[in-house]
């Protein structure tokens, strides 16, 4: 009942707040019933995602058709991509989570620096990513050593083009989360979407030459993606200026705050080393898997395509839940984060269920969308039983480590993530290679969850004892 009568409050005061122009007293995330504001701040993020996950699905597919040398070669850029999208969304993660603390201990100032550090930050990852689009994508696929040219060929076009126009992702993600940060999901939801259904509509047209337009095959593929970025990218800066009013973004007489930006890194380094270790993961993986046929690294890269369709929720679920951790954490009202915890791990387990008794009952039927035949899909349907068992796991591993990130303990995030992807995935997935059985390499990744999970229970016992115990409660 005292959750309803501050609903009431908090939208009354928002009301006037509105008609005289000026900011409510509390945002959202301090008042509102927590599972109406966890699922109204990620479900528009969370369908978002599904549009990602789908588009992403998608630009594969279409690739498919021309060759699965072509699915293969895109396949393999994976890891760089990957590289690409830890910089930008593990600074997204910081920026979200210092905006959104400054916001619940209403710091205006530390809200108006924390975004236009990230903004400069944004800036600077651009230029990095345009220097590796030069310099080394040829390196990279001339290192992999697969058994087609036409691979090589393919993916150093695609990649180049990605890498070489990453201004457009950077400047979606900060200004998506800059949206996030301040409880406008729905805002953030839509860039999103402009961007996948972009992207959607342009694939066909670049990849196979239609409406005029030349066919340019993966090339097509990489364009199609980028130009979509760019032009959500800039939606997203106009939405921040027009509606965004709770951060005052100006650049006159800007100096880069290192102290802001330490804070920021404080929390998305972690993060960013998490995601880069993803990408080294791909790599490693890759290399195994081209050790006994390309076709097993193809299947490795159509898993990754299909898995985004649960994990991509589950992160947009995520994108919802740091802020308000990071808001009420900053406010001091520990029951209401235990318990946006707490439904984040119910809401993300529902999803990943869902997604391990597809992988189990149904992989022929997703293989399918790949034109997998033969070899692929002999394979393909082995390794998606195997890999979707960790799936529940997972999800419990997932929301866990984004909570120690929103509570200023992102190095608990990093270990976990070094310590599943590196110390215990690689490893023994390089051991069961040795015994010569494709299938037994699949297990590895069930194993390293198991791995995950035990310490991230530890880990959480740990910052119980270290923070949460010692967080007032004002809700």
């Amino acid at each position: 009942m005292s959750d309803i009568i501050k609903e009431e409050e908090f939208a009354k005061e928002e009301l006037n707040a509105e008609v005289k122009g000026e900011q409510p007293e509390e945002n959202k995330m301090g008042v509102m019933p927590m599972n109406r504001l966890l699922l109204g701040m990620s479900l528009p993020m969370m369908a978002s995602m599904l549009v990602q996950s789908l588009y992403n699905i998608v630009d594969s597919i279409f690739v498919a058709m021309l060759s699965e040398d072509a699915l293969t070669a895109v396949s393999l850029a994976f890891p760089v991509q990957v590289l690409c999208m830890a910089v930008g969304g593990g600074t997204g993660v910081g920026i979200n989570a210092v905006l959104s603390k400054a916001l619940g201990e209403k710091n205006q100032e530390a809200v108006n620096k924390s975004a236009t550090n990230g903004i400069f930050l944004m800036l600077l990852s651009s230029l990095l990513f345009f220097f590796v689009g030069l310099f080394f994508v040829k390196p990279f696929y001339n290192m992999q050593g697969t058994e087609s040219a036409a691979i090589t060929e393919y993916g150093i076009q695609y990649l180049t083009i990605v890498c070489c126009c990453s201004i457009g992702i950077f400047t979606q993600v900060t200004f998506e989360r800059l949206l996030q940060s301040t409880g406008k999901t729905v805002l953030s939801m839509v860039t999103q979407a402009t961007g996948a259904i972009i992207n959607l509509i342009l694939d066909p047209i670049m990849i196979f030459g239609l409406l005029g337009f030349p066919k340019l095959g993966v090339a097509g593929a990489a364009l199609a993606t980028v130009i979509g970025q760019i032009v959500a990218g800039c939606f997203a800066i106009f939405l921040n200026q027009k509606f965004n009013k709770e951060i005052h973004i100006s650049f006159k007489g800007f100096k880069p705050d290192g102290k802001m930006i330490a804070k920021i890194y404080s929390v998305g380094f972690p993060s960013i080393i998490m995601q880069a270790i993803g990408s080294i993961m791909n790599y490693c993986m890759n290399q195994i898997l081209l050790s006994f046929t390309d076709t097993a690294a193809t299947v490795f890269g159509v898993y990754y395509k299909l898995q985004s369709f649960f994990f991509m929720p589950v992160f947009g679920l995520n994108n919802g839940l740091v802020p308000i951790i990071a808001y009420n954490f900053g406010a001091g009202k520990r029951s209401r984060m235990l318990k946006a915890i707490k439904l984040g791990i119910l809401y993300a387990e529902i999803i990943f269920i869902v997604g391990m008794l597809c992988f189990i009952f149904i992989p022929d039927k997703l293989l399918l969308l790949f034109n997998a035949e033969g070899d692929l899909m002999e394979m393909g349907q082995v390794a998606l039983r195997i890999i979707g068992v960790h799936f529940p796991i997972a999800a419990y591993c997932i929301i866990l480590s984004s909570s120690f990130q929103a509570l200023g303990h992102g190095m608990y995030s990093m270990w976990v993530s070094i310590a599943r992807q590196l110390a215990v995935l690689i490893p023994v997935a390089y051991l069961f290679s040795l015994t010569g059985s494709l299938s037994l390499v699949w297990w590895a990744f069930p194993i390293a969850e198991v791995a995950s999970m035990i310490m991230c229970t530890i880990f959480m016992f740990v910052v119980n004892k270290k923070t949460i115990r010692n967080i007032p409660d004002n809700a």
